[in-house]
C-alpha cells in the first residue's frame, strides 16, 4: 500500500486525472447539460394586426423561450423559414381573431413545428400552448366571467407545487448524478493487477473525490446534502466496493492493462447511458429497463438524489442499497474466484 500510494503521488499525470479532472467535468458538465430549451426561434404570421393578437405576440416574446424571427404575411412564407432552418416553430392569428374571440368567446390559431429535432419539438409545442393558455386566462373577457362567478359546471382549478426542487432547476437533478458517474470512473479504470495493496488505495481516492465533490455542489451550484451525510457516505463506501470488484473482475479477463481498460470503457459507457442519467428509467422498455436495473450506478443515483435532495433516511433507500450490497458480493466474490481460477 504505501508503494502504491508513493507510485501515486509520484505520478503528476495520474493526480491530475483523478483529482483535477473530476472536480472540472463537475464544473462544466452540469452547466452543458442544460435540459431546458430556451432560444426557440419563432415567425409569426398575424392576419388580424389587432389589439388582442398584438397582446399575444408580445406575450410570446416576453417569455423567455422564444425569439421571433420574422412576421410575416403568409404561412407558405413562413414556413421556407422552417425550411432552411432560421425557424423552429410558426404561429399563424387568422384574420378576425380578436372578433371573433369577443364575439364567440373561441378562436382556432395554427401551429407548425419542425420536428426534425423531436425533443425541440415537443418541448417548444409544449411551452407555446402554455403561453397561449396563460394569454387565454387572462384576457379581459375571461376575466369578467370569472368575477361573475360564471365558471362552468365541474369546473376544476388545479394548483400545484415542486417538492424536493422548488423552482425545478435541471441543475438540482443533474449534478448528483454526474457526481455519481465521476466516482464511477475512479472506481472503474484502474490498474489491471490482482493486488489488494493496489485496491485499498483507489477506494480511499475515491472517497476523497466524492468528498471534492460535494464541496463543489456546496460551492458551485449551492447544493447541500438534506440528509445524513454519514447515511450518503456509507453507501458510497459500499458503492465503491461494488465498482473495484467490477474492476478487478475485468482485470481477471484481461491479458494487459490497454485491453481492461477498453473492456471497462464498454460496460461504463452502457452504465452512463442506461443510469436513468439522461432518460426516466420508467419510460424505457421493458428489456432497457432490466438493464437499467441491473446496474450499481443506476442505484446509487437514486440514493444520492433521495438523500441529497429528499432528505432520505435509511428505511427509504434500503432496497436500493441492498442492490448494491449483492453487487459488491456478486462482483468481489466473482472476481476472487475467477483469479484462483486463473492463477
Amino acid at each position: 500500500m504505501q508503494k502504491e500510494f508513493r507510485q501515486i503521488f509520484r505520478d503528476k499525470t495520474i493526480l491530475a486525472m483523478m483529482f483535477a479532472v473530476p472536480t472540472i467535468q463537475l464544473i462544466i458538465i452540469p452547466q452543458a447539460m442544460n435540459f431546458d430549451v430556451k432560444n426557440i426561434n419563432i415567425s409569426i404570421v398575424d392576419k388580424d394586426h389587432s389589439t388582442y393578437s398584438q397582446k399575444l405576440i408580445a406575450k410570446v416574446g416576453s417569455s423567455g423561450y422564444f425569439k421571433i424571427v420574422s412576421s410575416d404575411i403568409s404561412f407558405l412564407q413562413a414556413l421556407k423559414n422552417i425550411e432552411n432552418g432560421s425557424a423552429d416553430l410558426v404561429m399563424e392569428l387568422p384574420a378576425g381573431f380578436e372578433r371573433n374571440l369577443v364575439r364567440e368567446g373561441s378562436q382556432k390559431i395554427g401551429i407548425s413545428v419542425d420536428a426534425i429535432n423531436g425533443s425541440k419539438a415537443s418541448i417548444g409545442g409544449a411551452y407555446l400552448n402554455s403561453v397561449i393558455a396563460d394569454f387565454n386566462s387572462n384576457l379581459e373577457i375571461n376575466q369578467v366571467l370569472v368575477r361573475s362567478n360564471s365558471k362552468p359546471y365541474g369546473f376544476i382549478d388545479i394548483t400545484y407545487s415542486n417538492w424536493y426542487n422548488i423552482l425545478a432547476d435541471y441543475k438540482f437533478y443533474i449534478v448528483p448524478g454526474v457526481l455519481v458517474l465521476l466516482l464511477t470512473l475512479i472506481g472503474g479504470f484502474k490498474k489491471w493487477e490482482f493486488i489488494l495493496g493496489k485496491l485499498i488505495p483507489f477506494w480511499i481516492i475515491g472517497m476523497i473525490v466524492f468528498t471534492v465533490g460535494l464541496l463543489v455542489c456546496w460551492v458551485v451550484y449551492g447544493i447541500t446534502a438534506v440528509g445524513s451525510l454519514a447515511l450518503l457516505y456509507s453507501a458510497a463506501a459500499i458503492y465503491l466496493i461494488a465498482l473495484l470488484g467490477f474492476g478487478l473482475l475485468i482485470s481477471t479477463y484481461s491479458d494487459s492493462q490497454v485491453q481492461a481498460m477498453f473492456i471497462a470503457f464498454f460496460f461504463i459507457l452502457i452504465f452512463i447511458l442506461m443510469s436513468g442519467l439522461f432518460t426516466s428509467v420508467e419510460s424505457m422498455p421493458a428489456w432497457a429497463r432490466a438493464i437499467s436495473n441491473g446496474t450499481p450506478v443506476t442505484h446509487f443515483i437514486k440514493i444520492v438524489r433521495m438523500i441529497m435532495l429528499k432528505g432520505s433516511n435509511l428505511s427509504d433507500i434500503k432496497t436500493e442499497l441492498g442492490y448494491i450490497v449483492v453487487f459488491a458480493v456478486v462482483l468481489n466474490g466473482w472476481a476472487i474466484w475467477n483469479y484462483r481460477k486463473t492463477a
